[in-house]
Parts: structure tokens; sequence; C-alpha cells
């Protein structure tokens, strides 16, 4: 128990046999619950992690591969089915140390927040190894998801050390949400949609002997989809259809009226590079619209920002 609430670990295992023991060994007792989840591992996950199982640890295999979001929605429902309050997620690598989950608790335990989440970045030092592409990618994908999800004051999307309440889980419609590498991002999504405040924990990353399986031409793409998706719908269903804001009057007319500034502005270049004669009302337009377009979009991303649950 941590705070009277009953704890649960869901530990999402692939190809893990290597440590998803050391992971149900060094649970501390705090947490009442660990629920194992293996996805259809072709290596002995499931046989190492039964061997290490304890009387709070139930372990449960997938017969189908459904990804990492698939695997901790399992165990998320299985945790909530044996009552518990607070989920948290440890991934089968090793690599989340158990040493900061009552940081990671407090949040959500104490401070009345839905769902809270460990950020690799909280420092100059954090990047420091980091190859440069993945600095740039992760300050990117950061960026995209803040304005995906709304979620402005996060950081490290990806980062899959996390605690979230069963009142939270209980808002969100597990069923609708992404299951594979892009997990995290829809899920983002999905709290903000529901109201769910949310914080960042700042938690120093831990790196072993594990192996990354993730091909990126593959993951990147379908991220990029998930969160172009879901702001679209998180715009539909928290800012027209449940209570119609001026935020998505200002994003649809914003979207709309740079589209026409740059499309007209496009066929002025075009026009004039092969000589023809471009009136002063054309090139108006392409730069009026353009500016008002801009300014639209810069308006309703302050109120976005603003509109994030606290």
């Amino acid at each position: 128990m941590f705070g009277s609430r009953k704890i649960a670990v869901v530990v999402p295992a692939y190809r893990e046999e290597q440590h998803v023991g050391d992971v149900i060994d060094s649970m501390p007792d705090l947490v009442d619950l660990v629920v194992v989840v293996d996805d259809a591992s072709p290596d002995g996950t499931f046989a190492v992690a039964s061997a290490h199982a304890d009387a709070r640890t139930e372990v449960i295999r997938h017969e189908r591969n459904t990804g990492v979001g698939g695997a901790i929605l399992t165990g998320h429902r299985r945790a909530m089915e044996r009552g518990a309050d607070v989920m948290v997620v440890m991934a089968g690598d090793a690599q989340m140390d158990p040493e900061h989950l009552p940081a990671l608790l407090r949040p959500v335990v104490e401070g009345g927040y839905g769902f809270s989440k460990a950020n690799r970045f909280y420092s100059a030092q954090s990047f420091a190894g980091m190859p440069r592409h993945r600095v740039v990618g992760n300050i990117v994908l950061t960026f995209l998801t803040k304005v995906s999800s709304g979620y402005w004051d996060l950081v490290d999307p990806q980062n899959g050390y996390t605690a979230v309440t069963r009142e939270s889980l209980e808002r969100v419609p597990l069923d609708k949400v992404s299951q594979r590498y892009e997990f995290e991002n829809d899920l983002l999504i999905w709290l903000n949609i529901a109201g769910v405040r949310a914080c960042d924990v700042p938690v120093p990353a831990v790196y072993g002997s594990e192996v990354s399986g993730i091909k990126l031409h593959k993951v990147v793409p379908r991220i990029l989809g998930t969160l172009w998706r879901g702001f679209w719908r998180r715009l539909w269903l928290k800012y027209v259809l449940w209570s119609f804001s001026p935020i998505a009057l200002l994003f649809v007319l914003g979207s709309l009226a740079l589209l026409v500034g740059l499309v007209c502005g496009v066929w002025a270049l075009a026009l004039s590079a092969g000589g023809s004669y471009v009136s002063p009302a054309t090139w108006l337009l392409a730069v009026g619209a353009s500016i008002v377009g801009v300014q639209f979009l810069l308006n309703a991303l302050v109120l976005d920002i603003q509109a994030t649950p606290r």
C-alpha cells in the first residue's frame, strides 16, 4: 500500500527472458500486485517470469503478439479487476528503477493528479552521450505530442514509466487506444480529452544490456499518423462536440486561411518566375491570408495551453 491506495505494477514483456526475473525480484514492498504480461514471446520469457513469481505476482501470456500497448492494456484491465487503485508500468527490460517509484506515485496518490510519467530529459546533462539525431528527434516528437495531446507541460512522451489512477482509466475508452509503440502518445491524447491532470517526474534513465527491437522506418510513420488523427479527435470531442469553444474555430479558420495564403503565394511565385504579370491584389491575398492564418493559429495555441487540465 502507498498512502492507503492499492498499488499494482504492470510489466509488459516481449523477449525479456534475461531481464524479466530481475524486474519481478526488485519490486519494493509497497507494491501489492504485479501483473506480468508476456506478449507471445518466442523465447523463455513466460517460463522465467513464472519461476520468479511470488504470492503477489500474476503472469499472463498472450497467444498472439499485440504490441507493447496491447500488453499494457491487458495488465491495466487485470489490475483493475483485482481491485488496484493505481497502476504503474515498468517495462520487462529492467530499465525502470523501482527506487523512483515513490516519487512517481506521490503526485497521483497525494497531489490530486490522475497520471504521472517519468521524464528523462529534466536537465541539460540528460542529453549527454545521446547522438545528435536522437536529441533532435526527441525534441521534435515532444513538440508534436504537446500539440496533439494538449499536455503542454509534459516532456519525453515515449517514456513508459508511468502511474495512472483507476478513476482516470475508467474515463478512457481503452478499446480505442493504440496498442503498439504509439500507445504512450495516444493514451496522453485520450487522457486530455477526459480532462485528467497529468505531470512529469524527473527520473534518470537506466540503460543496460537490453537491445531495442524498434524499427524506426515503421514506428515513426505510425506515431505521426496517431498524433495527426489524435489532434483532430481531441479538437472535435473536447472543443466541438462536448463544449463548443472558439479554440476549434480558430484552429479551423487559421488552417484554411494559411492554406489559401500558401497556395496563392506559390501560384503567384510560379507566374512571376515564368515572366507573367501578377496583380498586387494576388500578392496581397497571399500575404494577408497567411498573416491572418498564423495569427489565428497562434491564438488557438495560446487558448489550448490555457485549457490544459491543471
